[in-house]
């Protein structure tokens, strides 16, 4: 299953994540794995939203090396170390990111503005004309990380 950017009203302004089945690979071709997805997803938004995907991308991906990209709820770039960190998502107006357990993580300069009520998940919505705090966002995301590795439980000793 894979993300669908609707151009049916001339303009990629509605994202549109549903179901499409993906060609079964022929001889000597493979299924795209959830970077090339990702891949795909953003160049599929050609405005604004695009870059600010490919933009969060690589922050997150500086501030883990090891993070790993999944491609998960029919559409969704997800990162994760240990469990989920934070899930991007492109909507109309705005691109969310999502921290899975962004209610238990220090948000010292306040980068979480929407979802503050939650006892779990906390976003950070991102609009065309705003500026990413790169260095606040690598260590937002550093503390999502340690906060997981945190409550993995150690592999039993054989």
């Amino acid at each position: 299953m894979r993300a669908v950017v609707n151009t049916r009203y001339g303009s990629p302004d509605v994202l549109e994540i549903r179901q499409v089945p993906k060609p079964e690979p022929g001889a000597g071709e493979t299924a795209m794995n959830a970077s090339e997805q990702i891949d795909e997803l953003i160049a599929g938004l050609t405005d604004w939203r695009g870059k600010m995907l490919a933009n969060l991308r690589r922050i997150i991906r500086e501030a883990d090396p090891e993070i790993v990209e999944e491609w998960k709820w029919m559409g969704s770039p997800v990162f994760s170390d240990h469990g989920i960190v934070c899930v991007a998502n492109a909507f109309k107006d705005k691109v969310k990111l999502t921290f899975y357990e962004g209610a238990r993580l220090p948000d010292p300069n306040k980068l979480f503005n929407n979802g503050l009520e939650g006892k779990k998940w906390r976003t950070i919505d991102l609009y065309e004309d705003n500026e990413v705090n790169e260095s606040s966002l690598k260590v937002l995301v550093r503390a999502g990380v340690d906060f997981n590795r945190a409550k993995a439980k150690p592999a039993a000793k054989k």
